[in-house]
């Protein structure tokens, strides 16, 4: 009897992942995936073969409409310094099973890159979006941002930063809409100059110690009349920071006439918002697909 109970745990463990790799089948089976793409020239200065390359999620079927399928750029979090496309297959598999061309990136990462260069990256990367998605199913005329954590912060700097586009390849601003995900990044410029919570030095890795970079780097300083709609998803016991510079910048969206939509998830943490998008039904994938049009 103490071996069966002993054994219990173990056979619950394993019938975990087997549920879980049938599901992951199962979504997998109505998309292409198309791996390690790179979104530079290889003889690119600077080009990392880790870092400069992102994958695509396509739906099996094809469009009802010649323009293709709405597309989906998404930036992964990890503090500036860590993180991985790999890790987010389930975000490209649940897109494209919904109706969506998924383009997921990595972007190299600090140190010895600050942030300036990682959000040329993620630019650089949305150039090769729009420039090649057509060959993928998806319409370049309707991509859209999203990012979860300091991956949120650099989404808002590809739709809210024209001259950061116009350096890399886009002298117009593609960006359709931008989907926060418990955003970290949004206000850095007030971040570390109040430096008021343990481990904040941590943030001078990515940032460097110039101010007029962190102020640069902060998105919610280029909030201007006609950028794309947002809409924000804050975990209800996230950071208070995030939570605080998510509210701030909804604030002056609503002050230049452009008010975003802002739902407060009770009961979740910084971590968790992103780990909810394993499940199609989510509530972040049922607004992102109004706002797409898928």
């Amino acid at each position: 009897m103490r071996r069966f109970f002993l054994l219990l745990p173990v056979a619950l463990l394993l019938a975990a992942v087997v549920v879980v790799l049938a599901t992951e089948y199962v979504v997998a089976r109505p998309s292409r995936r198309a791996k390690d793409v790179a979104y530079l020239p290889t003889t690119a200065p600077g080009f990392d073969k880790e870092r400069n390359i992102l994958d695509v999620y396509s739906p099996r079927e094809k469009a009802a409409t010649a323009a293709g399928y709405p597309v989906v750029l998404f930036i992964h979090g990890g503090s500036w310094t860590s993180g991985n496309k790999n890790i987010y297959t389930f975000i490209g598999r649940r897109l494209a099973k919904q109706g969506v061309v998924a383009v997921i990136i990595n972007y190299r990462l600090a140190p010895p890159i600050h942030v300036p260069e990682q959000a040329a990256d993620c630019a650089r990367a949305l150039a090769w979006t729009v420039q090649n998605i057509n060959s993928y199913g998806g319409d370049p005329a309707r991509v859209f941002v999203m990012g979860h954590s300091a991956g949120g912060g650099l989404a808002a700097l590809l739709a809210t930063d024209n001259a950061l586009l116009a350096a890399n390849g886009l002298p117009q601003n593609p960006v359709r809409g931008a989907i926060m995900d418990d955003p970290a990044g949004l206000d850095m410029y007030s971040y570390l100059k109040e430096m008021k919570y343990e481990g904040d030095q941590q943030y001078l890795v990515p940032f460097g110690s110039d101010p007029v970079v962190w102020k640069e780097q902060s998105p919610i300083y280029k909030i201007k009349a006609g950028m794309p709609p947002f809409i924000f998803f804050i975990g209800g016991e996230t950071y208070p920071s995030i939570s605080g510079s998510s509210g701030r910048f909804r604030d002056r969206l609503k002050a230049i006439g452009q008010p975003a939509p802002y739902t407060i998830i009770p009961g979740r943490h910084h971590i968790p918002m992103v780990l909810q998008l394993y499940w199609q039904h989510n509530i972040i994938y049922k607004s992102l697909l109004k706002m797409v049009g898928a």
